[in-house]
């Protein structure tokens, strides 16, 4: 196993979602900050980045959402919160970020500039094709039918429809929560993620955009012993792990 490999792995199994912080250990908050911009290193989907991160550290604020977190100690003790937030509403501004991006990179590289041909088409027909949605769902009918018959020539994504492209954006949300997560541990700290909380008090509390949705609030700060509750415990590998 190569060192990089076994330093992963040492993260990996250090990582456990903790439950209270310590109040008195230091706590450096530019950590934070750097996880949050190696979250935004995660994968995703179509590289559209329709994401959104909030870093809640007035003591008030925080006081207010462990309230909407139903009081839990992860939030109540955090030395501070992390919204990961999803923005499907943003895919027009951020499709067109990425074709401008690709216009300037191939600008500098006429030798490949017949690839730029792919990238037009994808975020400029594709994407809104994908990710427009209208009040009564028709064009989301309009597209599975359109997928239907194109399954005859040939494989098709299905995942069309309004939910469908709901969870499409919450799957890329979790990679970078996870990402996140993991960099608060090799930095020396700890995290919990929380999906138990009233997400409209919290939406309205911090003023969150009409079209975003909570993906998941994460606490983090220094580690207690009692903050784990219990030992880990999973699913043998050899019932979740197959080889076809």
């Amino acid at each position: 196993m190569k060192e990089a490999a076994q330093q992963f792995d040492a993260i990996v199994q250090e990582r456990r979602s903790v439950r209270i912080y310590d109040q008195e250990s230091p706590f450096d908050s530019d950590a934070v900050q750097r996880s949050l911009e190696r979250a935004a290193l995660a994968p995703n989907s179509s590289n559209m980045q329709l994401w959104e991160f909030y870093r809640v550290q007035d003591p008030e604020k925080m006081r207010r959402i462990a309230q909407y977190c139903m009081g839990q100690k992860a939030a109540t003790t955090a030395r501070e919160l992390v919204l990961i937030v999803v923005r499907r509403d943003l895919w027009k501004q951020r499709s067109r970020f990425m074709l401008q991006a690709y216009e300037a990179y191939y600008a500098e590289r006429p030798e490949i500039a017949h690839r730029l041909k792919r990238f037009r088409s994808y975020y400029g027909r594709l994407m809104p094709m994908y990710y427009f949605q209208d009040w009564l769902g028709l064009w989301g009918r309009i597209r599975q039918l359109i997928v239907f018959f194109a399954s005859f020539r040939r494989p098709v994504v299905w995942q069309v429809r309004r939910q469908d492209l709901r969870v499409v954006c919450h799957k890329s949300a979790a990679l970078a929560a996870q990402t996140f997560m993991l960099s608060m541990t090799a930095e020396g700290y700890a995290t919990c993620p929380m999906e138990g909380f009233d997400s409209q008090k919290v939406k309205r509390f911090l003023g969150l955009p009409r079209g975003s949705e909570i993906n998941m609030i994460i606490s983090c700060g220094p580690p207690t012993p009692e903050g784990i509750y219990n030992e880990r415990i999973r699913v043998p590998n050899d019932s979740i792990i197959f080889k076809l």
